[in-house]
């Protein structure tokens, strides 16, 4: 068990409650918590915000321009998290559309931007993890970019927000291998000791 506890958020993208982004992360939280620390899970498609409209007034005011919705509150959460758990299924090679709506809408609170238009990491210090998953099978998911491009997404968004990628789980063929193994189970809770 950690001697510091930890705030971890749980940004959960996959629309599909008992599918395998969420059985993963739920498993990683239960982990967590096991180990004494914080933890909250968001499901992004229960989330009610509007997409961003690329004004560009968040970047002058560090805030949105739009009204106050569940965009706001999910950046909140992540300002108070120490670390990160962000899950999304492969879409087209990509994280899924709702997800990238969210980090479209919350940019301003994920990274600064300084007087020559050069990205200021507003989250340093903090860890992250990401999971996803695809129906293409393995190798096939990293050689042809769909798990992979996930990964590449999100670490482009984590990189420039500040936070040190720690663990990526990539699991594809889900269509022939609908379940998680107990050796996948196993990498769920030991990748929490990575965030410690």
């Amino acid at each position: 068990m950690s001697n510091r506890k930890m705030r971890i958020l749980i940004i959960n993208a996959s629309p599909r409650r008992h599918g395998l982004v969420s059985e993963m992360l739920d498993i990683m939280g239960q982990e967590a918590e096991v180990c004494g620390h914080e933890v909250e899970q968001v499901r992004v498609s229960t989330l009610d915000f509007r997409p961003c409209t690329g004004c560009m007034y968040c970047r002058t005011h560090e805030a949105c321009c739009l009204p106050e919705d569940d965009s706001v509150h999910v950046l909140e959460k992540i300002r108070a998290a120490d670390a990160l758990i962000v899950g999304s299924p492969c879409y087209w090679g990509n994280i899924n559309g709702h997800l990238k709506m969210l980090f479209d809408r919350i940019v301003y609170g994920m990274m600064g931007e300084s007087a020559y238009g050069i990205p200021i990491a507003l989250h340093k210090g903090k860890k992250a993890v990401i999971v996803t998953t695809c129906t293409t099978p393995y190798p096939w998911n990293i050689l042809f970019n769909q798990t992979r491009g996930v990964v590449k997404a999100l670490k482009e968004i984590l990189k420039w927000s500040g936070f040190k990628v720690k663990g990526i789980i990539q699991k594809g063929g889900t269509k022939k291998n609908p379940t998680l193994s107990a050796r996948e189970e196993a990498r769920c809770r030991q990748i929490i000791r990575k965030l410690e």
